[in-house]
């Protein structure tokens, strides 16, 4: 009796399923990329699964929007940009649910959103959409059109896409615990401003820069004036909310290539680049100005307001080396607060 002949195609295709997890896994425990590992993962998806074209969208955390990360089958360019907002689209119901959905037909669908399809000319028949999630939380979907059978799907494909899906969100996952981490190292944990490890890095790079070109830039010191005196009515925590909402002040006055740090205690340092000693006071007087007109804890019973005290130090018109450059900015400040307050030093040539 002659034996049944098997068909090559389920071993090979099983084979090729466990050497994408594999090649997936491996990938995931040599690098923090999320981008590598996304694209590795949508071109996997690609590979073991008929349709016509692959997207993962990811889900911001601030405002719950889908965006289009890795797209396969169609032009990114087309896609790029567009935010879908909190269960817009069946993408968005899917990310909003955390529930799988297949769906054979959009026709009729009142979830499906023709947007894409306006802008890309693609024609949308059927949609596959499996949430990202993990420890409970949605992080993004994997959306797959016009699978060529969805009854095909749903019994050999689902299995592997969901191990992917699962990969994915491990990758977005570690990859948000590398930035905070990273985040953590240069930015101060009350105010989100950076910290003087930033400081210190960039004015060694720009004084070692003024080797090669020409550079000039103002350091200027603040210090809230009179602080004990809000710790001591309003507490720490609220003492801190008021340092946090004077940094937001100072930042609104400054430009895109300005810098502010928040130095210690009561301290900010803002680094100007490229102005010089003229330009350095006018914005440092904008500065204080809107720090007096500003009013802070607003939300509490007695809110507050405060002045600041500020030293200005131009390099390399006043000093040369980033010491000098910060214990002078720091005597001028500290002239100010012991002969009037809330007002501003300066070298004056």
């Amino acid at each position: 009796m002659a034996k049944k002949k098997l068909s090559a195609y389920p071993y090979t295709h099983e084979t090729d399923k466990l050497m994408a997890c594999l090649e997936v896994g491996k990938l995931l425990t040599s690098t923090l990329d999320r981008k590598e590992i996304l694209e590795l993962i949508m071109l996997k998806v690609s590979q073991l699964i008929d349709a016509q074209n692959w997207s993962l969208l990811l889900k911001d955390e601030a405002t719950g929007e889908l965006t289009f990360e890795i797209v396969v089958g169609i032009n990114k360019d087309l896609v790029h940009g567009i935010r879908l907002a909190p269960g817009e689209g069946i993408a968005g119901h899917a990310a909003a649910t955390g529930l799988p959905l297949f769906i054979p037909s959009v026709k009729g669908d009142p979830r499906f959103n023709r947007k894409i399809d306006l802008l890309t000319g693609f024609t949308t028949q059927s949609i596959i959409c499996l949430p990202l999630k993990i420890h409970g939380e949605i992080l993004g979907v994997i959306e797959i059109i016009n699978v060529q059978d969805m009854g095909i799907f749903q019994t050999n494909d689902l299995p592997i896409l969901t191990i992917l899906a699962d990969y994915a969100a491990i990758a977005i996952e570690n990859s948000r615990y590398f930035s905070r981490i990273q985040k953590m190292g240069i930015t101060d944990e009350y105010t989100g401003l950076y910290n003087a490890r930033v400081l210190h890095q960039m004015l060694d790079e720009w004084i070692q820069e003024d080797s090669r070109r020409e550079r000039k830039f103002a350091v200027v010191f603040v210090d809230i004036d009179n602080f004990k005196e809000v710790v001591d009515g309003y507490g720490h925590l609220l003492g801190t909310q008021v340092l946090k909402e004077v940094g937001e002040t100072i930042s609104s006055c400054l430009t895109g290539k300005d810098v502010l740090v928040k130095y210690g205690g009561d301290e900010y340092i803002i680094i100007l680049p490229d102005v010089n000693k003229q330009a350095a006071f006018q914005l440092t007087e904008k500065i204080a100005q809107a720090t007096r007109r500003s009013i802070y804890l607003k939300e509490e019973p007695r809110p507050v307001k405060v002045t600041a005290s500020f030293g200005i130090a131009m390099y390399p018109e006043d000093a040369r080396t980033k010491k000098d450059l910060l214990i002078l900015a720091d005597n001028l400040l500290y002239g100010i607060k012991k002969a009037s307050k809330n007002g501003i030093g300066m070298i004056c040539r």
